[in-house]
């Protein structure tokens, strides 16, 4: 096909094919965009082989444009989930930061917690972590009640002097 039939092609078709895909599309842009592109393939394709119908092919290459077009669109689209919902999971999602703070502070505790004496250990095991009363722990361990005070004391002063100084 020569330079000359395309030409005649483009200048007899184009405005009915871009009229086709607009009322497909709903896009003005869009439209002469695939209007281009089929055109293009029509000339690509001319060379290689001899098409018997030049229209029939120009309005199928740009109906299957369109389609394709579509299909590119629904799988880049991100707006299937509102904005309030992706908002929600990113503020749930912590970041790397956060998420390395937090592991480093509880290292960080419980290298404390493993440096108390064993009996003061485990007092605060039992109260802080077991959420074990007072009176709980005493009775558990038959101690009185002031002595499971003075060991928690001492526990959570040592253990808040330790995360008050990280390393």
């Amino acid at each position: 096909m020569s330079d000359l039939d395309i030409k005649g092609l483009f200048q007899q078709h184009a405005r009915a094919l871009q009229s086709f895909l607009l009322r497909k599309s709903r896009d003005p842009q869009l439209a002469a965009d695939l209007v281009q592109e089929s055109f293009l393939r029509l000339t690509e394709q001319a060379r290689r082989d001899q098409i018997d119908n030049s229209p029939a092919y120009l309005y199928r290459t740009a109906r299957n444009l369109l389609i394709d077009h579509r299909r590119q669109q629904e799988r880049r689209r991100t707006d299937l989930v509102s904005e309030d919902v992706l908002n929600a999971v990113e503020d749930e999602v912590d970041s790397l930061e956060d998420t390395t703070e937090r592991q480093q502070r509880m290292e960080l505790l419980q290298r404390a917690v493993a440096e108390l004496p064993p009996r003061t250990r485990e007092i605060f095991q039992l109260n802080r972590i077991d959420g074990l009363t007072h009176a709980e722990v005493a009775r558990r361990l038959a101690i009185s009640d002031s002595s499971v005070q003075k060991h928690l004391s001492r526990a959570l002063a040592h253990v808040m002097a330790r995360l008050v100084e990280r390393p």
